[in-house]
């Protein structure tokens, strides 16, 4: 006979892919707890630019599935963009062609077309794509998995041995790297420079063809978010202030206006990037059951809904 314990679900982890997976669980009817060292505010998801597109994620095939899965949700809750934080916005993937994306994309979003020379001064697409302010989102995803009888609670954990629960949902991220142990999930650092927004409402991802170095902005209300950055294995978490002109300077070579923008903070986020995702699940010792689901690099925003729904049904006991 099955009881409430059996129904019970602990998520480790209250990033975007924590949040959401144990929004799908508490949907479904499980009984979730979310442990998080940090407030949700403070996890890696909050420093994320967060448009949805795949980026150092593999395995691609799969990525994309799981992208796709999650720009239907992310398109429904982009009618209440003011509660959820996600809207759909135009812009610019520089140094991307129709014949890269065909297939998976072009199927799915229709209005992918090559750029025109006033839009962006080299080859790229322009795309309409849901654009998350994590500030907002975050927050919304638990007071969702509030309402769905759900709960988050501040608690470190140094082992998964020491998760009370007959399911255990492992969405660490970096975190994975010492927990499990895991020593092929390594960050990739990402640094930000968040600034006034000075008129801009569409945004643009370019990567210079020379020296592979990235320039993209996202439009947010009052804001706009600069970056940057894709320093391996690099661990600090400390905003270099050199680093941080180099990318007012690249972004304002796209848009000069931002040259003045007054700069608001600066954003660090270590990615968690692993050869490939990893979305299994495996029975311990004591009979309890493991689900991983870590390693999204770039792209835990893109496929976070994709993978929570992946995650939910291995937790099925």
């Amino acid at each position: 006979m099955e009881t409430e314990l059996d129904d019970e679900v602990v998520v480790v982890g209250g990033g975007v892919i924590g949040l959401t997976t144990a929004v799908v669980l508490a949907e479904r009817g499980r009984r979730v707890r979310v442990w998080t060292r940090e407030p949700v505010e403070r996890t890696t998801s909050a420093v994320a630019g967060a448009l949805w597109w795949p980026y150092r994620i593999e395995p691609m095939a799969l990525a994309r599935e799981w992208a796709l899965r999650s720009l239907d949700v992310y398109e429904e809750l982009a009618a209440r963009s003011a509660a959820t934080g996600v809207r759909v916005a135009e812009g610019v993937l520089g140094e991307t062609e129709l014949d890269e994306v065909d297939g998976w994309a072009t199927a799915r979003l229709p209005g992918l077309r090559a750029v025109r020379a006033e839009e962006y001064g080299g080859s790229g697409l322009w795309a309409a794509l849901p654009l998350i302010d994590m500030s907002v989102h975050l927050p919304w995803l638990r007071e969702r998995l509030t309402a769905a009888g759900g709960a988050v609670e501040s608690r470190a954990v140094s082992d998964l041995s020491e998760v009370d629960s007959p399911v255990v949902v492992n969405c660490t991220g970096l975190g994975a790297r010492e927990l499990v142990p895991d020593a092929s999930v390594r960050p990739v650092r990402g640094q930000l420079v968040v600034v006034e927004n000075p008129g801009i409402r569409t945004w643009v991802v370019s990567t210079d063809p020379v020296s592979g170095e990235m320039a993209y902005f996202f439009p947010h209300a009052g804001r706009l978010v600069l970056g940057g950055t894709a320093e391996e294995n690099a661990w600090s978490a400390e905003p270099d202030p050199a680093v941080a002109e180099a990318i007012v300077r690249r972004c304002a070579a796209l848009r000069p206006e931002i040259a003045g923008a007054r700069v608001l903070e600066h954003r660090v986020g270590l990615r968690p990037v692993r050869d490939a995702v990893r979305l299994e699940r495996e029975r311990l010792a004591d009979g309890r059951l493991l689900v991983h689901n870590y390693g999204h690099g770039g792209a835990g925003v893109t496929v976070a809904w994709g993978c929570a729904h992946e995650a939910a049904r291995l937790a099925a006991l």
